[in-house]
């Protein structure tokens, strides 16, 4: 599955960032400088895929 980050900018001039593709928190890492960039954060919704371990921590709690 390919990792996107759409960016949503309605009429008046508020924004929207949404992911798609990520797992776990890092989708997070990949959207805090457009965060930051964009100003304060009003609100967060996180989907089923923030939810869902990564490959990476699945291996590490294999170990």
């Amino acid at each position: 599955m390919s990792k996107t980050i759409h960016i949503v900018v309605d009429p008046k001039g508020g924004t929207k960032i949404e992911t798609s593709g990520f797992s776990g928190s890092s989708c997070q890492d990949a959207t805090r400088a457009l965060e930051q960039a964009l100003g304060a954060k009003v609100d967060e919704q996180l989907t089923g895929e923030y939810y869902t371990a990564s490959n990476d921590e699945q291996i590490a709690e294999s170990n």
